[in-house]
């Protein structure tokens, strides 16, 4: 039964009225409103005192220019024909129209008010009063209407390059995202409502914190995803108990205590990404891919990346070779006497991985005698978003900002992956922390996630140009030690893992490099994404797995086959393993052979930055 309340508006049984955005006291919310406006200018200090002492300089105006200049080339299409540009118009305003006649007709109470369902839920308006109250429901209809119609541009433009198609449509996502009303106070009910409630206390906790994330960041918004003060590397993440015995200008090697009375004879060595710590894969005991490893009978070695600066500026794919994974086939082998391994790589690491065998398979190498890759691409064709960032014109911005100081720094790739998924990584962050004046809640996760590694020069030019760029290992004109390298000469048994809703390594894309293997691949594709698909220890029961044998064809048709198996893929790898080679010896304790320099987790991976 529909009644009035005190203000006059109409409104259901229980629902409440616009009261509930009434300020009860003026002279408390005008005193927080100080108070705000006070740690806004802390935070606005906080970024100018870094620039004002030379200490940081802004580069800004490059991503902005791109995508300025792409949204020219977008615009260039729709405006180059009156009769073109009359009906993007015409179907933007036939859409407002429909708002707005829904509106008339919902305050009128016809029951044809409300519209179609609109598919998957949006979380960001599953307030109710987005739909109840009919002022916010006509933002929300109206913003939804305009993104539609934004990213129909794109999607319709005819003679863009794919390459420029695809960063309008990035592009178009991020400022979707950016301006979408649940981001604003006055547009967003529940932000609203709250600070009406707390008399606008949390604008000031928000302030607050916004100047100790830029404080934090040296002059650049450190974005705070969770609470950092309750994890710390080697206490409650990263435990699995082991040793660094040995130690290279590139990289720490760590063995790992064994778990059973008897091991695998052949070592597993793991070659993680350097664009993050290795400790994903260890981040605390019920998650751990290593502590799980060691269970199982592998006697488990760990690449441990430096957080390169300054002196590590020249080294490129050569140096990680033979300062990475060369030296860590060799401490293995001093280490255990055992010269043949299981070698993992994840992500970048295992492009790395790839390229390696490649260069070893040609200079008669055979230590490595199965690889697995996690997440990996080799062919570059369908990478995803991350392409958005690689063109020449990027690449040289990029580079010139890597030259003065040898590296990039960690915070602009975090920001980069960040952006992959804003939805999820960026815009409930900036309202939960900076709105709300919530902190975060504590999770592992995303403190390895802000746990970023800064990029070394020649490794991270190497990386872009070779594999987003050019696709240039497919090709077979990656050139290693003065030669090119060729996957074809890679004969050895490869699992190859891919990630169904991978938005960094894409599953189509994963299964399209596994046909420049010179031998036998197994792929397999794990339900979620880039980490948790990866990071999905059997006792969870979540998520699934999908194998069907070779990798072959269509990768739909390849999908529409394969069998579907609830939980985790850890078992069916550790199964792969053995068929390679189940012989076994008795355990190894770590440090035997060589002196430990310390313990697991090791020093390069506490470095912060």
């Amino acid at each position: 039964m529909a009644t009035k309340n005190r203000t006059g508006e109409t409104c259901q049984d229980g629902a409440p009225g616009v009261e509930q955005y009434v300020v009860k006291d003026p002279e408390r919310f005008a005193l927080n409103l100080a108070r705000m406006v006070e740690e806004a200018g802390k935070a606005a200090a906080a970024w100018a005192g870094p620039r004002e002492r030379g200490e940081r300089r802004d580069t800004v105006a490059e991503p902005v220019s791109d995508m300025v200049k792409t949204f020219s080339r977008l615009s260039e299409y729709w405006l180059s024909d009156p009769a073109r540009a009359l009906d993007a118009q015409t179907r933007l305003f036939s859409g407002y129209m429909d708002v707005w006649a829904r509106a008339v007709a919902r305050a009128a109470g016809s029951a044809e008010a409300e519209p179609a369902a609109e598919g998957k839920p949006d979380k960001r308006f599953a307030d109710p009063e987005w739909g109840r109250n009919a002022f916010f429901d006509f933002l929300r209809q109206t913003y939804l209407v305009t993104a539609q119609w934004a990213r129909d541009l794109v999607e319709h433009a005819e003679g863009l390059d794919e390459h420029t198609r695809h960063k309008a449509g990035f592009y178009v996502k991020q400022l979707s995202e950016a301006i979408s009303p649940s981001n604003f106070i006055l547009t967003n009910p529940e932000l609203f409502r709250e600070t009406v409630a707390s008399d606008g206390e949390n604008l000031v906790r928000g302030m607050r914190m916004l100047a100790e994330d830029i404080s934090a960041g040296g002059g650049e918004l450190k974005l705070r995803q969770t609470d950092y003060a309750r994890f710390a590397v080697g206490k409650n993440i990263a435990v699995t108990p082991g040793k660094v015995v040995a130690r290279s200008a590139l990289a720490e090697i760590i063995q790992y205590a064994p778990a059973t009375e008897t091991v695998l004879k052949r070592p597993l060595l793991i070659c993680p990404p350097w664009i993050n710590k290795f400790y994903i894969l260890d981040l605390n005991p019920e998650k751990s891919f290593i502590r799980w490893a060691v269970e199982q009978g592998h006697t488990v070695f760990v690449i441990s990346w430096v957080n390169p600066d300054e002196r590590h500026g020249r080294m490129g794919w050569d140096d990680y070779i033979r300062d990475g994974v060369e030296f860590a086939l060799e401490t293995v082998e001093q280490e255990t006497g055992e010269r043949q391994v299981n070698a993992i790589g994840y992500c970048v690491g295992g492009t790395l991985l790839a390229v390696a065998l490649a260069l070893m398979a040609r200079e008669g190498d055979t230590r490595i005698a199965s690889a697995t890759l996690f997440t990996t691409q080799v062919d570059f064709t369908h990478a995803g978003d991350l392409k958005v960032f690689v063109d020449e014109e990027q690449l040289q911005t990029i580079e010139r900002a890597m030259r003065d100081k040898g590296y990039l720094e960690g915070n602009k790739m975090a920001t980069a992956f960040n952006m992959l998924r804003a939805g999820d990584l960026i815009w409930p962050y900036m309202v939960n922390n900076y709105l709300r004046g919530r902190a975060p809640v504590p999770f592992d996760l995303l403190y390895w996630n802000a746990d970023s590694t800064r990029m070394a020069a020649a490794n991270h030019s190497y990386y872009l140009r070779n594999c987003y760029l050019d696709n240039a290992i497919v090709k077979g004109e990656a050139v290693l030690r003065g030669a090119p390298v060729s996957l074809a000469d890679v004969t050895i048994p490869v699992y190859n893992l891919a990630a169904r809703e991978d938005h960094i390594a894409p599953a189509r894309s994963v299964f399209e490099g596994c046909r420049f293997f010179g031998g036998e691949v197994e792929y397999v594709m794990a339900g979620s994404g880039h980490i948790a698909g990866v990071v999905n220890p059997p006792a969870a029961g979540k998520y699934q797995h999908w194998t069907n044998g070779r990798p072959v064809g269509r990768f739909e048709d390849w999908l529409e086959k394969a069998t579907e198996t609830p939980g985790s893929w850890w078992p069916h790898w550790h199964a792969w393993i053995e068929r390679q080679d189940d012989a076994r010896v008795p355990a190894r304790q770590p440090a035997t052979r060589l002196t430990p320099l310390a313990d697991a987790p090791g020093e390069y991976v506490t470095v912060r930055v």
